[in-house]
């Protein structure tokens, strides 16, 4: 019996051990798939491999064969399939044929760049190709950067780092001039918000290539994803050949479905999550398998580890082989974690999705995944991290309450044959394109003939900036006008630009955005940090800084707020008695309340005093006939808590609908809303000008809606329970609520819904006027 068979064994006949597990998907070993070149590489690069006895697998050797014949090429296939050497190889190549030639790779998260830094190094040494590899980011010293763009071959960079390089395109201009390939890794990372922020500034890049005559072939290396060559066409404006099937060896990896039992006799509570998933890290630990372990959040990555660390010392073992990991760290401590998981001095490390991403950890013997992580990409790419080659691992999804998580604990099979979702990037976005626009008129004069590198919304996006004296027309096109640097002014992030700056005792301990900050940092909130407790003492506002001091505390807290909606632009269709509406909305969020916990039990609550923040992003929303108000009431329910009930719920089922995160969706319910004169639930993105969630909703209402309905329907409770229509993230703590209102309410919406797909219209936003308020 192997190791993992054991393990399983082991809990199943432990004390604790309540049937917890609800499947075992047996994920079969597979071998090796071997490729042939179509022709010989140069002699160095074929030392390489016969040094390092590789032989290319198929999946490898077809990249490089479309690489080598100028196709730019998108590689999307699992997590350690070795892509990263299937895009060196045609590299190296080129720049072995030409002296001059470079490359330019871009990673999504600097961990990746240091990753990819010791590859190129190593491969530069053994294959005598001097290439003189570098990482061009915000930590490169001033001092270093002239000689890196004169001498460097191979620049590693960011998205980040490239939005503010482009601005001075003229001191890149050797580099530029005999850039060979660009190479994108990680590139389904690129979705959402930021994917179409990047789609923009790699337009902007191709664009300042073009100037220096140069075009240069791409590479994507991306996971499997349902679109990969729609994903790679909207993210550069480029044709790709895909290649897809993974040729890579893999050994038997085990998939358990692992659901907290029941807690009590109506079948309603079961046990926290967060406990089953410490339990289940500490067993791991305990028995030497090196484990990672995947959170929802930083908060609960931090609390998981401190559990354990208390459980580990409760039984006398070390604690120092385990710690937390997620963004906000300061870069030298997440590389000493980096390298410690690497080298086996660490056991256990407790992750956002930050380790997500293809940082080179070696291989491990099991992945916890606490909480469904809102894609099937995710959670695949998350298992993926266990496992290499010909060794068994183990994986464990352990579920929340929430609808998601039971429904495919409850359907198995479902999960098992799902697609991958798609990868969603908004090229019409008017907020996003508007910004990369202006961007790109302060680094080149822009006319007519850049509409090759942005077809959708160029002439829109200069008027609108022309009205507010943002770019102004000269002999040579279109050149920007404003005061500000226009990169300070546009950010690839999402809702706020702000960050906030954490100290401890005069010592930076890390940063936050403005968000987080009104979640974690606010007066009174405990702030955890590498497993230890911080209290913090005050939220500056106006300089951004927020102080803390450190105190061990076994408690932790939550912050609570109320969120309105206004709708400001309607694009509404109609059928019979019920409207449903796609636009523009405001949101604005108040944060009123913390409560403070022992575990999930609240023992304090207090009061928030901060401003409420505002932003401004696409939502849907439909409204309920007055005929099925009367409905319920006359069966003495209650139809508000129907219609929190059918917002929870229809949030839950999104992600399966829209590429998302169910904590990417925000929604609102109300019996009287002041715009529509009526009942409305609405359902909107959680980001700033939006990121197509709410158009894919629109699109598949009614697929959404009978989906929330089997939910609600086939639940095992009577009252409603976590399982289908509480919610983890009400800020009214799941106040009212009624399951029977809610299964009415959406079998009538569904008597009255037809779908009509050719409804949808153009959105205009006026969004140069916001680009001109942050500017003054």
């Amino acid at each position: 019996m192997g190791l993992i068979e054991e393990f399983i064994r082991g809990i199943k006949q432990s004390r604790s051990y309540k049937k917890q597990i609800v499947h075992l998907e047996e994920l079969p070993a597979h071998k090796a798939v071997w490729g042939e070149l179509e022709k010989p590489l140069p002699e160095n690069l074929q030392k390489v491999l016969l040094n390092r006895k590789i032989q290319l697998y198929s999946h490898q050797a077809q990249a490089i064969n479309a690489a080598r014949s100028g196709k730019n090429v998108v590689i999307a296939t699992p997590t350690a399939s070795g892509k990263t050497l299937a895009f060196n190889i045609p590299v190296f190549e080129a720049l072995t044929r030409d002296s001059k030639a470079t490359a330019l790779y871009i990673y999504p998260a600097k961990a990746l760049t240091n990753d990819q830094l010791k590859v190129l190094k190593e491969l530069e040494k053994e294959s005598q190709i001097k290439v003189d590899p570098n990482i061009y980011d915000g930590d490169t010293p001033q001092y270093q950067r002239a000689s890196i763009r004169e001498n460097s071959r191979i620049i590693l960079t960011n998205p980040y780092g490239l939005h503010q390089y482009l601005p001075w395109h003229y001191k890149w201009r050797k580099f530029f001039q005999n850039l060979k390939f660009i190479v994108m890794d990680e590139a389904h990372i690129y979705r959402g918000v930021f994917g179409s922020n990047v789609a923009m500034l790699i337009r902007r890049l191709l664009r300042i290539c073009n100037h220096y005559h140069a075009t240069p072939q791409i590479i994507l290396s991306s996971a499997t994803i349902a679109n990969p060559e729609e994903h790679a066409k909207r993210l550069t404006g480029k044709d790709f050949e895909v290649i897809s099937n993974d040729g890579s060896p893999r050994g038997k990896k085990s998939f358990v479905f692992w659901n907290p039992p029941f807690e009590d006799s109506t079948n309603t509570l079961r046990r926290s999550t967060h406990q089953e998933t410490k339990d289940l890290l500490t067993l791991s630990v305990l028995q030497n398998l090196q484990t990672l372990c995947f959170t929802t959040s930083r908060q609960m990555a931090e609390l998981i580890t401190r559990w354990t660390k208390t459980e580990l010392t409760a039984k006398s073992k070390p604690t120092n082989v385990i710690t937390a990991y997620r963004a906000g760290y300061l870069p030298q401590e997440r590389r000493d974690i980096e390298n410690r998981l690497k080298n086996k001095n660490l056991i256990g490390v407790v992750s956002t999705n930050a380790l997500e991403l293809g940082i080179d950890i070696g291989s491990l013997d099991s992945v916890i995944i606490s909480g469904y992580p809102g894609t099937v990409i995710s959670t695949w790419q998350q298992a993926g991290r266990a496992g290499r080659s010909n060794m068994d691992s183990l994986v464990m999804l352990v579920a929340y309450q929430n609808p998601l998580d039971q429904y495919f604990m409850k359907h198995p099979s479902d999960f098992f044959g799902r697609p991958h979702e798609q990868a969603i990037i908004g090229l019409h976005n008017h907020y996003i394109t508007s910004g990369h626009i202006m961007c790109a008129t302060s680094e080149l004069p822009i006319n007519e003939g850049d509409k090759q590198f942005f077809p959708e919304l160029l002439s829109a996006s200069i008027q609108a900036l022309e009205q507010e004296k943002l770019v102004k027309k000269t002999p040579h096109g279109w050149v920007y006008s404003g005061t500000a640097r226009t990169t300070e002014v546009v950010s690839l992030g999402n809702i706020s630009d702000k960050t906030v700056t954490v100290f401890c005792n005069e010592n930076l301990l890390e940063t936050l955005t403005l968000n987080k900050a009104y979640e974690e940092a606010h007066t009174g909130a405990v702030l955890l940090h590498q497993g230890e407790t911080y209290i913090c003492e005050s939220l500056d506002l106006n300089h951004l800084v927020a102080k803390v001091k450190q105190e061990n505390v076994h408690y932790h807290t939550e912050a609570l707020k109320d969120v309105e909606v206004t709708i400001n632009k309607t694009h509404e269709k109609s059928n019979k008695s019920t409207k449903i509406g796609l636009g523009e909305l405001s949101i604005t969020e108040t944060y009123h309340t913390y409560i403070t916990k022992t575990y999930d039990t609240v023992i304090e609550r207090s009061t928030l005093d901060l401003p409420p923040l505002t932003f401004s992003t696409i939502g849907v929303w439909f409204s309920i006939p007055d005929k099925v108000r009367e409905l319920i009431e006359n069966q003495s329910l209650d139809f508000a808590g129907g219609l929190h009930a059918v917002e929870h719920a229809m949030i839950a089922m999104s992600p399966i609908f829209a590429m998302c995160d169910r904590w990417d969706i925000g929604g609102v319910s109300t019996p009287l809303h002041p715009d529509t004169k009526e009942p409305t639930i609405f359902i909107y993105d959680g980001f700033e000008g939006g990121i197509g969630i709410s158009e894919a909703l629109y699109a598949k209402i009614k697929p959404l809606w009978e989906k929330t309905l089997d939910l609600i329907d086939n639940c095992e409770c009577r009252e409603g329970c976590p399982s289908c229509i509480y919610s983890p993230k009400c800020g009214n703590e799941n106040e009212p609520l009624d399951k029977k209102a809610a299964s009415i309410i959406l079998k009538e919406l569904l008597k009255f819904f037809a779908v009509d797909d050719n409804n949808s219209k153009e959105q205009k936003f006026d969004v140069a006027k916001r680009y001109q308020k942050k500017i003054k």
